[in-house]
């Protein structure tokens, strides 16, 4: 297997332990329990930046730039709904 494949695989499985840990920080009971998850959390997306800053510097992970217009309909379909 590719390094390429490797990494992506890899970037896939920590993106999925950040939700979970996410969702448990969220679902926690105690502060001790959010506090565990919150910190998990925290590592696993200084991991996946890192990865995802490897990738893109080896022009692995490729970005495109939205178009103006779609980001301009977009901020107008949402400007209403506040808090």
């Amino acid at each position: 297997m590719e390094d390429r494949d490797l990494m992506e695989k890899e970037l896939l499985v920590i993106k999925g332990v950040c939700d979970l840990y996410l969702h448990g920080s969220l679902e926690s009971t105690t502060a001790e329990v959010h506090s565990a998850f919150q910190d998990a959390l925290r590592e696993s997306l200084n991991i996946q930046n890192k990865l995802y800053n490897l990738m893109a510097e080896k022009g692995w992970y490729k970005t495109e730039e939205a178009e103006k217009q779609k980001i301009d309909t977009t901020k107008q379909k949402y400007a209403n709904i506040c808090c």
